[in-house]
């Protein structure tokens, strides 16, 4: 088997120029592809339609952007979404700006508030294991689509689960916005993790920084999962996503289209 993977070939100063200008008449999602992301992708072929219907997938690994100039030769931007988010956060949003965090903790949220004067910021935690039962799948996409019209909202709530809440949001067709599946970019953001330094990141090395400070939680990902994409690569193409075509994929579905998604089947996923 092998599945191809389309990106976009921005790098982060493109991205943020781009989402500094999508408004909120419309709705999209970027995804935010690394290592583990791309093994993911093509292990699932639920998580490749998350992928498919996003607007924007950013390539975030510079280890996978190496991997893939060494076997493709292919030269592809990295735009790593922590990057992407402290850009948004220091040089786009603005006091009044309505953005939504979902995911992190209060204490986060205000530190957000207090660093950048956001009067604008929201925030909603959904409950551990929330994405397995639909009820709770509801609560959360029912809090999003509240506040929208919104600037931003950043899903940081993890893989897969960010992407499933994007994904549906877009499939019901209610929000209007740009989501961000941003990961671990507001613990970075907050000081919750410390972030590789420069020249670790500039050496596509940050997954040892954070490998050293958290050996339990990621020892398996990054010594055991992650290693498998170099058996991998041969089987995933990877295309970049024209230029024309980004401003037609922030469209949303409309109401009249009849699409929905049962908060029963969403947990599923």
């Amino acid at each position: 088997m092998t599945v191809t993977l389309r990106v976009n070939d921005f790098s982060v100063s493109d991205f943020v120029e781009i989402a500094s200008e999508f408004g909120s008449d419309a709705y999209a999602y970027a995804v935010t592809p690394n290592v583990d992301h791309v093994i993911r992708y093509f292990d699932d072929p639920d998580f490749r339609e998350l992928y498919r219907r996003a607007g924007y997938v950013l390539l975030d690994s510079r280890i996978l952007s190496g991997l893939v100039k060494v076997s493709k030769g292919m030269k592809l931007l990295s735009c790593p979404g922590s990057d992407v988010t402290k850009e948004l956060f220091d040089s786009v949003i603005h006091a009044n700006d309505k953005v939504l965090l979902i995911g992190g903790t209060a204490g986060q949220a205000q530190v957000l508030r207090d660093r950048y004067g956001l009067m604008g910021l929201r925030h909603f935690n959904p409950r551990m294991g929330f994405i397995k039962d639909g009820v709770a799948v509801e609560e959360c996409l029912r809090v999003i689509e509240s506040e929208s019209p919104f600037r931003f909202c950043m899903l940081a709530v993890g893989c897969p689960q960010q992407e499933i809440l994007a994904h549906a949001l877009h499939q019901r067709g209610r929000a209007r916005g740009l989501a961000l599946c941003v990961g671990a970019s507001i613990n970075f953001l907050t000081g919750v993790e410390r972030r590789a330094p420069v020249w670790m990141r500039r050496m596509g090395l940050e997954w040892m920084h954070r490998l050293a400070h958290n050996p339990a939680r990621l020892a398996k990902r990054y010594l055991v999962r992650c290693p498998r994409i170099f058996l991998l690569m041969p089987r995933i193409n990877f295309e970049t996503i024209p230029e024309s075509s980004v401003r037609s994929s922030s469209a949303v579905p409309s109401l009249d289209d009849g699409i929905s998604v049962p908060a029963e089947s969403v947990g599923q996923l």
